[in-house]
């Protein structure tokens, strides 16, 4: 490299830099890690809550005449979310995150149907054992629900930067794809009260038995 080339190699190097950072380089760095760290805290507390499930079904199935058709739902909506193999490369796949946030809304759904219906056995809602999963319980559906919410934000503003101009060339350039998110649709039906029929008769307590 000759004298006159080291001068303008520097120049290149420094305007590329330039560039870069004021295309938003840096802006997807920083902001695709803070999506990943999301992520990762939600698949936590997803965790969390499907290890608690056994605990659960263990104690119901201890009451005798549960609606067994309840606790099945809530068995295979369990089995069904943690068949689906909850990568960081799951955030790149819209189709799989679809299939991921379905699963877990199904065993969202289940959780809530099972916490209604023990509601009709007194001696299930006198047991400490269930009373303690069921606090733990609700404390991960909380969880899950700021854990949710930090990442719609993170997916959201690094979405914004992806689409606009001009870091939206930077974003072409460097593979750096809309990621997907939480729908509307899942938070309305996640939301939405589970429908419970009490129409057959609720089992006898002791004092109605005598």
């Amino acid at each position: 490299m000759n004298l006159f080339s080291r001068p303008l190699f520097a120049a290149a190097a420094i305007a590329t830099t330039l560039a870069l950072t004021g295309c938003g380089y840096n802006d997807f760095q920083r902001q695709d890690e803070q999506v990943k760290a999301g992520w990762s805290e939600v698949l936590n507390q997803y965790q969390r809550r499907a290890d608690l499930v056994p605990n659960l079904v263990a104690t119901v199935k201890g009451e005798a005449n549960f609606e067994q058709e309840t606790l099945t739902k809530v068995v295979e909506a369990r089995a069904k979310a943690t068949s689906i193999q909850a990568t960081p490369e799951l955030i790149n796949n819209p189709e799989a995150f679809q299939k991921f946030q379905a699963a877990q809304g199904e065993l969202t759904s289940a959780l809530s149907r099972l916490m209604v219906v023990s509601e009709r056995y007194p001696d299930l809602k006198a047991n400490q054992g269930f009373q303690d999963l069921r606090v733990q319980l609700e404390g991960t559906e909380n969880r899950i629900t700021v854990a949710r919410n930090k990442y719609i934000k993170t997916v959201q503003d690094y979405n914004v930067l992806a689409r606009s101009f001009p870091t939206n060339l930077t974003a072409m350039m460097f593979s750096y794809t809309v990621k997907p998110t939480f729908t509307v649709e899942n938070e309305k039906a996640i939301s939405a009260p589970p429908t419970v029929s009490f129409d057959k008769a609720a089992p006898a307590t002791p004092a109605a038995s005598k």
